[in-house]
């Protein structure tokens, strides 16, 4: 997501059709980058249901294939929270 973010305040970023919801009110590069920094951080933590869940979120509002990957890594937290 990082990456991406980066890439998309440079305007080289691909258009992915997994996209953020919140890219055009507040600019898509900016925002992917402060989601993909948080991912990173609570990524140690995923085990636990409230990050597994704010992991979830953090997937779904930064969008493009790093968001997608930050969505199923919380789903999978959540679900090895439970098992």
């Amino acid at each position: 997501m990082v990456i991406l973010g980066l890439l998309g305040m440079l305007s080289y970023a691909v258009a992915l059709p997994f996209s953020s919801p919140i890219g055009g009110f507040f600019g898509a590069g900016v925002i992917t980058i402060i989601l993909g920094i948080v991912a990173v951080v609570l990524s140690k933590r995923v085990y636990e249901l409230l990050w597994a869940v704010v992991l979830i979120v953090i997937g779904f509002l930064g969008g493009g294939i790093g968001g997608l990957l930050v969505l199923i890594g919380g789903i999978l937290g959540l679900l090895g929270h439970f098992i």
